[in-house]
């Protein structure tokens, strides 16, 4: 495999920009997408800041699919967040067939578990977007060909380090390997880390270096994840939406500063973006 380095572009927004959902007077909750979570249980926490930042990020409607016995949990914490139960594999495959549906992400206090795998094969069978996010990586430790033959280029993968070890070789070229794994595996990598790698199978690869150390807290990643389902929900393409999630996210850390807890960026994310906007 020849090496892909001439190609890679440090993360900026001039990469991004035109493409980023605009908002326009005709614009209303429906044409602004409708993203999908599959929230966990009994962590709980993970989802709902994705979807959070799935709502702050634009997406016009944010679903977070979840077991019933941990509808209450949900329903009483969120609000602008519609929760929907389900109870069996039934309930939830009839819920993720919704065709107005525009993007999906699971792994967030998912769980390394049967139910997982199967929830995530069934997501990547409908076509859809799907965001791919810590358990829903792991659970696939030693299964990549399976996970493959179901993956397409509208999905995107955001393995830390030791998560993308479980799936692929990681060298000292982060790049490089970055490069492979999404060649292998034929969709979006995001190789997380104080410089996470952004790769298309195509062999396009962005470099992001903005984040602040203040970033490596409990539920970060899963704010990036649900930044990156939300933006593709409304029509972004996988790898512009990566790229830029991965960026605005690093902005948003630098605007708060120290003392950082995951919590904070989704209210950060309003300010970035009208910066952005201008």
């Amino acid at each position: 495999m020849t090496q892909q380095h001439h190609h890679t572009l440090n993360n900026n927004p001039k990469h991004w920009l035109t493409s980023l959902p605009k908002l326009t007077a005709d614009s209303n909750k429906y044409t602004r997408g409708h993203t999908t979570i599959v929230g966990g249980y009994p962590l709980t926490g993970a989802s709902r800041l994705s979807a959070y930042a799935a709502a702050r990020m634009g997406s016009g409607l944010t679903t977070l699919l979840v077991p019933e016995v941990a509808f209450s949990i949900y329903a009483s914490a969120l609000t602008s967040i519609m929760v929907k139960p389900f109870g069996d594999i039934e309930t939830f495959n009839h819920s993720i067939s919704d065709v107005r549906i525009t993007s999906f992400l699971i792994g967030p206090g998912a769980g390394v578990n049967d139910d997982t795998r199967s929830q995530v094969l069934k997501l990547l069978d409908t076509n859809c977007p799907v965001v791919l996010d810590a358990d829903a990586l792991t659970v696939f430790q030693g299964e990549l060909s399976l996970l493959s033959s179901h993956l397409h280029t509208n999905c995107v993968l955001t393995p830390h380090e030791g998560e993308f070890k479980r799936l692929f070789s990681l060298t000292d070229d982060r790049v490089l390997s970055a490069q492979q794994a999404a060649e292998a595996c034929g969709a979006i990598i995001v190789l997380k880390g104080s410089e996470t790698v952004i790769a298309a199978p195509d062999g396009r690869t962005i470099m992001n270096d903005n984040a602040p150390p203040t970033l490596a807290t409990g539920g970060a990643g899963d704010v990036l994840a649900g930044m990156i389902a939300g933006l593709i929900a409304q029509g972004m393409p996988t790898f512009e939406a990566a790229s830029a999630a991965v960026w605005i996210h690093g902005e948003a850390a630098t605007l708060f500063g120290l003392g950082l807890m995951a919590e904070d960026l989704p209210h950060l994310l309003p300010k970035v973006l009208k910066t952005l906007q201008q």
